[in-house]
């Protein structure tokens, strides 16, 4: 039996105002420019067929064909596997659970085959129509897309979204999410916006573990992510408005800070850093290799100089950074990542600071949850509760102003907004003062500042065209 007290009532009135907030998106929608959209899914289905072709037309291809038993399927992971591994004698550059060779677009795009990178373009363009845009041609209303918001299916308390998934737009991929994109537009005469918590997660752990040294980089706004590139790439000085410089930055956060707080350990953030990151593919690292590290100077080089002239010269350096990680920059994190992890081996379930009981069994199906999982299961939910509440608290003002001002989606730690040009300063003002100064108020345990970026669209712009917005 559930014990009802002050924070079970938080929870519950957060689920039920986030609800109604929610429905009130679903059924505003998002506008849909179907033409557009029609003429992208033809042009792929154009692309894939001459990738399809020059495959089939291809050496590799009719060498496949002779060592095959039984008719080849380009698309079959298991036959190019097989042939690529078994017959022409590659070593995979990462293996499955299994110990096969792994067939995912990491491991066979290190292979170097041309043949093989059209498979991955195809596979890429093939995501992009069947899985976007088919997914936003079959919901469309009327020149609206209407997609659901669930608060009741995701084990951490966060939200999902489906018909269509919304959460799951493409953004990496520049190209696709050009292509996508463009089709989500704003009402006649409107901007979309965009209002996006900065590292709201980073944030949030900080109220769980209150580590003083994360808390001064949070609070002074220092740049974490760059003292990591520093010390990972051997940097003595770090230009911001150096482009190669701000490259190695994004790797340290991407391939080695963000991994680690999720739990991932040295080893794969090794082989992420100096093979998908720095571009270096061969276990032993010759001179002017892989990514540049300024004009004139390729990362090999620039390793090799500081005595790093491997993979596994690279793997040890990583370890020894991890070392310093956890037991010197951040000890206190370490420590509160232990003591989560005792108390729920010890209760069976960890509670957040937002009224809510996390126990069901994980990702993984199993029955209890992974070491990783009760480490970041109240992060991830409390952070998504900031984003709810803020939901909740600009749909009541906007309302209250009588805005002609929307929400129209939200994708975790962000809002989608569809904009009257009239209303922008005034809807910049209300998020900025609800995301920032009214919910730390509210929720006392956030002990560090929150900051929110903003972009926009011009004028009648689609969500591919969003820009900073500085205020």
């Amino acid at each position: 039996m559930i014990e009802i007290n002050a924070k079970t009532r938080e929870a519950y009135d957060l689920m039920h105002q986030g609800t109604l907030a929610l429905a009130k998106m679903e059924r505003h929608g998002i506008g849909f420019d179907e033409a557009k959209a029609q003429t992208f899914y033809v042009q792929l289905s154009e692309q894939i067929a001459t990738l399809e072709q020059k495959i089939k037309k291809s050496t590799f291809y009719k060498e496949w064909q002779r060592s095959a038993k039984t008719e080849i399927n380009i698309y079959s992971d298991l036959q190019l596997a097989d042939f690529l591994y078994n017959i022409k004698g590659y070593t995979p550059t990462s293996v499955t659970k299994t110990g096969k060779g792994a067939t995912n677009a990491e491991a066979l795009g290190h292979l170097g085959i041309k043949e093989v990178d059209w498979l991955l373009d195809i596979r890429k363009l093939k995501k992009a129509r069947d899985t976007y845009l088919g997914s936003l041609m079959r919901e469309n209303n009327s020149g609206r897309i209407h997609p659901h918001y669930n608060l009741n299916l995701v084990t951490t308390y966060r939200s999902s979204s489906s018909d269509p998934n919304f959460q799951n737009m493409p953004k990496r991929d520049k190209e696709i999410m050009k292509i996508v994109r463009s089709c989500l537009i704003p009402s006649p005469g409107f901007h979309l916006m965009e209002v996006d918590f900065s590292q709201l997660e980073v944030s949030i752990a900080a109220a769980y573990h209150k580590d003083p040294a994360m808390i001064d980089y949070l609070k002074h706004d220092r740049d974490m992510h760059k003292d990591m590139a520093k010390q990972i790439f051997f940097l003595k000085k770090f230009d911001k408005n150096n482009p190669y410089h701000s490259y190695l930055r994004k790797a340290a956060k991407n391939g080695f800070v963000f991994p680690q707080f999720y739990g991932d350990y040295y080893k794969p953030c090794a082989l992420n850093l100096g093979q998908k990151w720095g571009k270096l593919q061969d276990e032993e690292w010759k001179r002017g290799q892989g990514v540049l590290v300024d004009e004139n100077t390729h990362l090999s080089d620039h390793l090799i100089k500081n005595g790093i002239s491997s993979i596994y010269d690279f793997i040890e350096h990583i370890k020894k950074i991890e070392r310093h990680f956890w037991g010197k920059r951040f000890p206190v994190y370490q420590e509160w990542k232990e003591t989560q992890w005792s108390n729920y081996q010890k209760r069976g379930y960890v509670d957040l600071y937002t009224g809510f009981r996390c126990c069901a069994p994980s990702k993984s199906g199993s029955s209890t949850l992974s070491r990783n999982d009760a480490i970041n299961y109240p992060v991830q939910g409390s952070a998504f509760h900031c984003l709810l509440w803020s939901v909740i608290q600009l749909d009541k003002q906007l309302e209250l102003h009588g805005m002609q001002t929307r929400m129209i989606g939200q994708i975790h730690d962000a809002i989608v907004i569809d904009v009257h040009p009239d209303e922008v300063n005034d809807v910049v003002s209300l998020a900025k003062n609800i995301m920032t100064k009214l919910l730390p108020e509210h929720w006392s345990w956030i002990n560090v500042p929150l900051r929110v970026e903003f972009e926009m669209t011009p004028q009648d712009g689609s969500w591919a065209e969003m820009q900073g917005l500085h205020i």
